[in-house]
């Protein structure tokens, strides 16, 4: 199994908060419009460093709307209500 497909498989069982309904906005605890990996660990402790670096295609530390829905579309995480 190759690294990206590791980081898939894991991904995808690491995001049960947005698979419930949640989505991208409520774990937004500072309501800046983008998701740090502190924010996106507060609710999915399972998320590692290499995981949200993975997400994180400009490498500026956190994940927008673009970045969110790349990493929804590669299945990396689950799609949200909003």
């Amino acid at each position: 199994m190759t690294k990206y497909a590791a980081l898939t498989a894991l991904a995808a069982m690491a995001f049960p908060a947005l698979a419930m309904g949640q989505s991208a906005a409520d774990l937004d605890v500072n309501g800046d419009g983008v998701l740090t990996i502190d924010e996106v660990q507060a609710s999915m402790p399972e998320v590692t460093a290499d995981m949200f670096t993975t997400m994180d295609l400009n490498a500026d530390g956190a994940l927008d709307a673009e970045e969110i829905t790349a990493a929804q579309e590669a299945s990396l995480m689950p799609a949200t209500d909003g």
